[in-house]
């Protein structure tokens, strides 16, 4: 479903139903947290790849955000701030041609220790999310999701 192109003034009258785009948003960024801690459970996160450009999004990702760690619970409202959305904007629009759903929203941990929980998710961009993750996942701080799983 599309909105039209961007920047163009949205006529209520022909536009779908909000209420009905509100919840499939919340269905799929639901079936995409569930699949994704399924996965964690049945491989080391420190095995895995979320995508074919991992390496790519790692570096680049190292490079755009230096002071990031992977470790500590991340700062909600620097990612959000003016500048937050701007360097990540920045950042996303890399993979604009080159990862499907890169600016579809997500749920996120907040930090790498908890499971997905109201008060340790936060919503974020798909491109977020796989930058972090994977940054994550190379550290191996997800391990213990499939550890704990098979104990």
């Amino acid at each position: 479903m599309s909105l039209g192109p961007a920047g163009a003034s949205l006529n209520p009258d022909e536009a779908e139903n909000f209420e009905d785009m509100e919840k499939q948003f919340a269905v799929k960024a639901v079936q995409h947290m569930t699949t994704y801690w399924a996965i964690l459970e049945k491989m080391k996160g420190s095995q895995l790849r979320l995508t074919k450009m991992d390496d790519d999004i790692y570096e680049h990702f190292k490079r755009d955000f230096p002071e990031f760690d992977p470790t500590e619970t991340i700062d909600e409202d620097k990612m959000k701030s003016k500048e937050g959305k701007e360097r990540w904007r920045n950042f996303m629009m890399a993979y604009e041609k080159k990862i499907d759903d890169y600016n579809f929203g997500t749920m996120l941990r907040s930090n790498p220790k908890f499971e997905y929980g109201e008060k340790e998710t936060i919503f974020a961009m798909r491109m977020q999310f796989y930058a972090i993750e994977i940054a994550r996942n190379r550290q191996g701080l997800n391990d213990w999701v499939y550890e704990q799983a098979h104990t």
